[in-house]
């Protein structure tokens, strides 16, 4: 193998039949990811070679069949299966599930084997990917099942980041997963991201209620009283820079998300309706707390504007480099 000089990012395609390879390919037309990165994407490599050509991308590629001869100024592409398949637009195929398995399966088998140092997902449907060998929510749900550690969903930008207590579970069943020390747990694994994957020395967090108005004196409700005041004081004895509980509906409009460098919210939508609200575009799906890295876009395979040429790929762009970001810090540590 070459001797590597930059991080290898490693690109799983998602659906086919979303805006995946679109977004993908439309990224790494920018020649400034050469400059950080080696870039490595699981697919056909005939589908490839016929996207670029469809979106009138100029792009150079080169298969590779092991991982010993890629090139650092063009995307290598690690073919992961010699079947050709027949793409539609904006629809949920049995083929197009099949193929972003295929395609991520054999990605997470080169970041097992470290031929690669991150890895950035492509959008999937989460219906017609199930299978067999496939039965998770979705991406962070099946790493978290592969690798060491345990999985915090955290949404990040440059100008906002976001972590999750619970995430894809319904709002019904958000109070049954909490507890103190799945509170505890998940806080310290964000600070532990700030320090380790963001290179903040001194992080700020601020928490966001579980009930409305932080229960407004028990009127509304009093689980911020016995589950989240008590691990926050924990915390701050141990000199953790941490504050709240704050109530939601205000948190974002009054700005004070700014004076944080992240902010855990309780359930999914309470903190991913404001970062999507202020980042939509920008915003980059970051899995932290296991030993590798991976990141993705802030958006699904958006079926309705599927090969139309019209996708938005500045998230997918900020994934690129993000994952390399992180790649370099963990490497200072």
């Amino acid at each position: 193998m070459l001797k590597k000089s930059k991080p290898i990012v490693g690109i799983s395609v998602g659906d086919p039949n979303g805006i995946g390879l679109e977004v993908i390919l439309k990224s790494l037309e920018d020649k400034s990811v050469f400059d950080e990165c080696s870039v490595i994407v699981f697919s056909n490599f005939k589908l490839i070679k016929n996207q670029i050509s469809y979106f009138n991308i100029d792009l150079h590629l080169k298969e590779v069949s092991d991982f010993n001869n890629y090139d650092e100024r063009c995307i290598n592409v690690y073919p992961i299966n010699k079947k050709e398949i027949k793409l539609s637009y904006g629809k949920l195929t049995t083929e197009g599930g099949i193929y972003s398995k295929d395609s991520l399966f054999a990605a997470v088998k080169a970041l097992k084997n470290k031929k690669i140092d991150a890895l950035v997902t492509g959008p999937i449907n989460k219906k017609n990917i199930q299978s067999d060998d496939f039965q998770f929510k979705g991406h962070t749900d099946y790493l978290d099942n592969e690798f060491q550690g345990e999985s915090l969903m955290f949404m990040v930008s440059n100008e906002i980041k976001v972590a999750l207590l619970t995430e894809h579970i319904p709002l019904s069943r958000v109070k049954d997963h909490l507890n103190e020390n799945l509170i505890e747990f998940r806080i310290k694994e964000v600070f532990n991201s700030l320090l380790n994957d963001f290179g903040i020395k001194r992080p700020k967090v601020a928490v966001l209620s579980i009930d409305p108005h932080v229960g407004d004196q028990g009127v509304i409700g009093n689980d911020d009283e016995k589950l989240l005041k008590p691990v926050l004081n924990k915390l701050k004895g141990e000199s953790y820079d941490i504050k709240g509980p704050y109530a939601s509906d205000s948190f974002f409009g009054s700005q004070s998300y700014k004076n944080f460098d992240a902010i855990v919210a309780t359930y999914h939508d309470q903190g991913l309706i404001p970062f999507k609200t202020l980042t939509f575009g920008k915003g980059v799906n970051f899995t932290a707390g296991l030993d590798i890295v991976r990141t993705s876009p802030d958006h699904g395979t958006a079926y309705d504007i599927s090969g139309k040429n019209i996708a938005n790929y500045d998230s997918f762009k900020s994934a690129i480099f993000t994952s390399i970001e992180i790649v370099k810090n963990r490497g200072k540590n």
